[in-house]
């Protein structure tokens, strides 16, 4: 006889079978093993359960199929955890309609049980991935996760600044995890589950399903101790999971952006409707006097900062937070123009200034 484990992992497969469906059904008949042995009136008596579905978990050959995902899985070196399992993250498990099976490619370490989302448009403009890449080192030099959902944009800008600080981030994909998505993300996939965790509610196999990603959202505030949106459409996804996140009694913030900027209009609603306004890791992290604690004082000066030349000094004082065209960053500079373009050049290697297309400067 399968155990209970093999079970939910076997219903997991049936790609009707969603969270929401899922919790009623194991709150109505308790457990997997009672869900399979259901006849189909019962079954249908759930809500999203309808007769197709309710034919497929009658016909599941569970043991087998469970079985099977669990050897698959363990083929690729990706873990599942079921929602009874101790490795289970506690503050997901606490949320209303929790996943009933993760798979887990990396390791969660239980730092991340304290970590910060950071989420945002995928069509974001420099500005934006400037001051997520941005943010995603700053929790990393304080020790915080970075938890996002590995998609194109703000997403992968925050994953990156993590990795480039030296810290940890998570990923929580809308796919099954042999399918990662966006494809030319597979990199960065990579270097997260080596300096972190990639997970997903979804089976092997799992494709990029446009509903998948609104019911990824909810795993990824409820992972999190607060979520922070950098930028937004007013309709968007990201201001979705930022309702979600205050279901789920999450603190949430927002970047404040140019009110010429439609992906800044969701974020300056946000900070309009109460959300913190963020400039900083900072102004996150002083909301949780415990993940504080590893910020530097307020007159540390970053390292990166330690060894430049005065000329340097300036030039980058000069840039600022906005993108600048090189032309500009000419005009306000205190050095001549060939002085200027070698000193543009050295704090790009030094990772402090990022060029953009049409050689359009920002800080880093």
């Amino acid at each position: 006889m399968a155990n209970e484990r093999t079970l939910t992992i076997a219903l997991n497969t049936l790609p009707r079978f969603r969270a929401a469906i899922a919790c009623e059904a194991f709150e109505r008949f308790g457990s997997a093993a009672g869900i399979l042995a259901a006849p189909a009136g019962e079954l249908t008596a759930v809500r999203g359960i309808g007769p197709v579905l309710a034919g497929a978990v009658r016909a599941l050959d569970a043991e087998r199929v469970g079985n099977e995902e669990e050897r698959r899985a363990g083929s690729l070196g990706i873990a599942i955890i079921a929602l009874g399992d101790p490795e289970y993250p506690e503050r997901l498990r606490l949320i209303p309609d929790p996943p009933r099976v993760l798979y887990r490619l990396g390791e969660l370490q239980p730092p991340d049980g304290d970590g910060i989302a950071v989420i945002g448009a995928r069509a974001a403009t420099a500005y934006g991935r400037t001051v997520a890449e941005r943010l995603g080192r700053e929790l990393a030099a304080a020790a915080v996760t970075v938890v996002s959902g590995l998609a194109r944009g703000i997403d992968g800008c925050a994953h990156r600044g993590a990795l480039a600080g030296g810290g940890r981030t998570v990923a929580v994909l809308g796919t099954g995890l042999d399918r990662i998505y966006p494809p030319e993300h597979a990199r960065l996939a990579a270097e997260i589950a080596a300096r972190g965790a990639l997970l997903s509610e979804y089976p092997l196999g799992a494709d990029p399903e446009p509903w998948h990603f609104p019911l990824r959202n909810r795993v990824i505030s409820g992972l999190a101790r607060g979520v922070v949106v950098v930028e937004a459409a007013v309709r968007s996804g990201a201001l979705g999971t930022a309702d979600m996140a205050l279901e789920q009694g999450r603190e949430v913030f927002a970047i404040p952006g140019p009110i010429t900027s439609p992906t800044s209009a969701g974020t300056n609603r946000l900070i309009r409707q109460g959300a913190g306004l963020v400039e900083s890791a900072r102004d996150i992290l002083e909301c949780f006097p415990d993940l504080a604690a590893h910020l530097p004082a307020d007159d540390a000066e970053p390292a990166a900062l330690a060894g430049l030349s005065d000329s340097e000094r300036r030039l980058l004082g000069a840039i600022g937070n906005a993108p600048l065209p090189i032309d500009d960053i000419i005009r306000v500079s205190p050095a001549p123009a060939a002085a200027t373009a070698a000193l543009l050049t050295a704090l790009e290697i030094k990772g402090l200034v990022r060029q953009h297309p049409g050689k359009i400067f920002v800080r880093a």
